[in-house]
C-alpha cells in the first residue's frame, strides 16, 4: 500500500508557522488556495516542496502568474482549487475534491457526491479564529482520500508579534489606517503597495482587506465594528 501525504494549506498571508513549515517539509506536495500575500513567503513554500496554488483577492501584481482556479488530477483523484468558493465554475463539477480558503474557517464536509476541503488560515490569527491546515492522505491503489486537520494555533508567539504593531481600537489612528486601507482598496490597490505606500503594518492591511472583500460595499465604519485585534 503506497499512501501519499499532500500538504494543503490557505491564507498565510506572508506568514508560515514552525509547525506549517515542519508539515509542508514532510509532504511530497503542497496546495495552497490562496492569499500567499508575497513572492518571499511563496518561495520559501517552494523550498519545502512543489507547491500548486490558485491566486487570493489579497494576492498583488507578484502572482498574476498563478490561476484564479485550476483543476488536475492527483492519483486518480480529480482535484479542484479556487480562493472563494462562490467564485468556482463548471470545472468544479466533475471534481472528487475541492480546495478553497478565503473564510479563514476549517471547512470539511461532503456535497453532492464531492469533498469540500477549506484547511483555513495557516497564517496569522485573526477574527478570533484558530489558525488550521490539513494533510490530505490518497491510496495510490484504491484511490481513497483521508483528510486530518492540523491545529496551528499553539504558536502563540507568533500570534502576538503578528499583532504586536495594532494600534488601540479605540484610536483616531487606527481609524485612520483602516479609512486610508479601505480608499486605497476601492482604487484597486494591492496590499504591497498599500503597505510600502503608507508604512502601514501587513498584517492589519490583510486584515482589512479580509473584511472588505468579504463584505460587499462595506465602508470604513463597517470595517472599524468587524475588525478584531488579538490580547486587546
Amino acid at each position: 500500500m503506497t499512501i501519499h501525504r499532500i500538504a494543503v494549506i490557505s491564507d498565510t498571508h506572508g506568514s508560515l508557522r514552525p509547525k506549517a513549515v515542519e508539515l509542508l517539509r514532510s509532504a511530497e506536495l503542497i496546495l495552497h488556495g490562496g492569499d500567499i500575500a508575497d513572492r518571499k513567503t511563496f518561495d520559501r513554500l517552494n523550498e519545502c516542496a512543489r507547491v500548486i496554488a490558485v491566486r487570493g483577492n489579497c494576492d498583488g501584481e507578484w502572482a498574476k502568474e498563478l490561476p484564479q482556479e485550476v483543476g488536475f488530477e492527483l492519483y486518480g483523484r480529480k482535484i479542484y482549487m479556487v480562493h472563494n468558493k462562490k467564485q468556482m465554475t463548471q470545472r468544479a463539477e466533475d471534481a472528487d475534491l475541492m480546495i478553497y480558503g478565503h473564510s479563514h474557517r476549517y471547512e470539511e464536509k461532503e456535497e453532492n457526491g464531492r469533498l469540500l476541503l477549506n484547511p483555513g488560515s495557516g497564517g496569522p490569527r485573526r477574527f478570533g479564529k484558530p489558525a488550521t491546515m490539513a494533510v490530505l492522505e490518497i491510496d495510490e491503489e484504491s484511490g481513497s482520500m483521508a483528510v486530518k486537520r492540523i491545529d496551528l494555533s499553539e504558536d502563540t508567539v507568533q500570534d502576538a508579534a503578528a499583532d504586536s504593531s495594532f494600534p488601540a481600537p479605540d484610536s483616531g489612528e487606527l481609524r485612520g489606517i483602516v479609512e486610508t486601507v479601505v480608499r486605497e482598496l476601492a482604487r484597486g490597490r494591492s496590499v504591497d503597495r498599500i503597505v510600502k505606500t503608507h508604512r502601514i503594518s501587513r498584517a492589519l492591511t490583510e486584515q482589512i482587506c479580509q473584511i472588505y472583500f468579504t463584505h460587499p460595499g462595506i465602508n470604513a465604519q463597517g470595517v472599524m465594528d468587524r475588525i478584531e485585534i488579538a490580547g486587546r
